[in-house]
């Protein structure tokens, strides 16, 4: 039987997420849409006739229809969204970042336990091909670098560059490493909003490895980077290509070392396609392979850390 999934906002990435539910369902047969809910009622509709689904203003009358929701609005209203669809009995993927707060966060992760529900955190670029292709090559790097630069969005934000954007690399770091950092540093501006639109941050993880992060969504063209530096080679991943490199030396018998290049061969894939599988499979085996929830606290707590770093307007003037 198709799980029968709700999205509830359906802004720019709502709107996605309802997209690849029709998809999944229409070649798979795995999923349903079962409607979507924006408190835009224009919106709602235009989303309605795209996808064929039932629309509302108000969320909670999908539940009764629904065996699980995507969540999609706003960072400040997901824990009060996502904490009564779990006490109505429905799994829930939640957009990143996990919650507003760190508490907040930690009460959606207690309530669905205590209920027995999925909870998933959409860190998309978990599920990139190019990093999951690299990935089993990653093993203890001593420094990282990661770069996700874009132009500023034609849409409202109601978070800063940290929560926005850098939490991405964060949480991919961090899920490599198997470590949150010892010790964090940061500066950060805003340009455009009234939140940092851009910044660096420095995190030393207790390992020894250094990563360094720089986001910005106030740059000409977008850039979507990571690089690894470890001892048997440099690693590097293009999140927006989904391409993935390796660099290595090599030493000739009787000759100066050389760097060999060694490209990675994968198939490309959907990301949020991919999310949505790795979600739809979490619920039929009623378990989270990924622990995407967990996952997504410990990015927004370092997150919060990163944000707490950074020095005041006052300071920087």
């Amino acid at each position: 039987m198709a799980i029968r999934i709700a999205v509830v906002g359906v802004g720019h990435m709502g709107r996605l997420h309802a997209q690849k539910v029709v998809e999944l369902g229409g070649r798979e047969g795995a999923v349903a849409l079962a409607g979507v809910a924006d408190l835009d009622a224009e919106r709602a509709a235009a989303v309605g006739r795209e996808t064929g689904a039932r629309v509302a203003t108000d969320f909670r009358d999908l539940v009764a229809g629904a065996d699980a929701a995507i969540v999609a609005v706003p960072t400040r209203a997901h824990h009060d969204v996502v904490r009564r669809l779990l006490a109505a009995g429905l799994d829930v993927l939640v957009e990143k970042p996990i919650a507003a707060t760190l508490g907040e966060a930690e009460s959606l992760l207690g309530e669905a336990r205590a209920r027995g529900r999925v909870l998933a955190v959409g860190h998309l670029e978990w599920y990139n091909a190019a990093l999951r292709a690299m990935a089993p090559a990653i093993r203890r790097p001593r420094f990282v670098e990661a770069h996700r630069m874009g132009t500023f969005p034609g849409r409202a934000t109601d978070t800063d560059i940290v929560r926005d954007l850098m939490i991405h690399d964060i949480d991919v770091v961090q899920r490599l490493i198997g470590e949150e950092p010892e010790s964090v540093e940061g500066i950060g501006v805003p340009v455009i909003s009234d939140q940092v639109d851009i910044a660096n941050a420095r995190l030393r993880f207790p390992g020894g490895c250094i990563a360094n992060f720089t986001a910005s969504r106030v740059s000409p063209t977008p850039l979507r980077k990571i690089r690894f530096f470890q001892a048997d080679g440099y690693f590097s991943i293009d999140f927006l290509e989904q391409s993935a490199v390796i660099l290595r030396r090599r030493l000739e018998p009787g000759g100066a070392p050389r760097i060999e290049v060694e490209p990675i061969r994968f198939d490309s894939d959907d990301a949020l396609a991919a999310q949505l599988r790795a979600f739809v499979a979490a619920l039929r085996a009623r378990v989270d392979a990924e622990d995407s929830a967990a996952a997504g606290l410990r990015a927004l707590r370092t997150a919060l850390r990163v944000v707490d770093s950074l020095p005041t307007l006052d300071e920087l003037r």
